[in-house]
């Protein structure tokens, strides 16, 4: 059974907006820092954004101004509020949960929601 379930994408022209819901099955939501990822056709996945569970939180470059993450602790969910969204953010969207060290460690992912910008 995935944990980490994704909603909310789906096709929208450049400009519009989507959000994005992850919701996370498991006991131990209030204790991950959670993510998202994204990948789009033939390129690696990378990184959008992490929120910790005091709402702490940290955006890619390419996200900062346009995308605001999320969450509810009460609904074990995060969120991903994507505006002014251009081809270039179209993907599969991936919920991850995890920890910092220096670095971010996604130790759960979901399987991901698909996100197409059209022109």
């Amino acid at each position: 059974q995935v944990q980490l379930v994704e909603s909310g994408g789906g096709l929208v022209q450049a400009g519009g907006s989507l959000r994005l819901s992850c919701v996370d099955s498991g006991s131990n939501f209030n204790h991950l820092v959670m993510g998202w990822y994204r990948q789009a056709p033939g390129k690696d996945r990378e990184f959008v954004a992490t929120i910790t569970r005091d709402s702490s939180i940290d955006y890619a470059d390419f996200a900062k101004g346009r995308f605001t993450i999320s969450r509810d602790n009460a609904k074990n969910t995060v969120y991903l509020q994507m505006n002014s969204l251009k081809p270039d953010d179209a993907g599969v969207y991936y919920c991850t949960g995890g920890y910092y060290t220096d670095t971010y460690h996604p130790a759960l992912w979901g399987r991901g929601t698909q996100v197409t910008v059209s022109t």
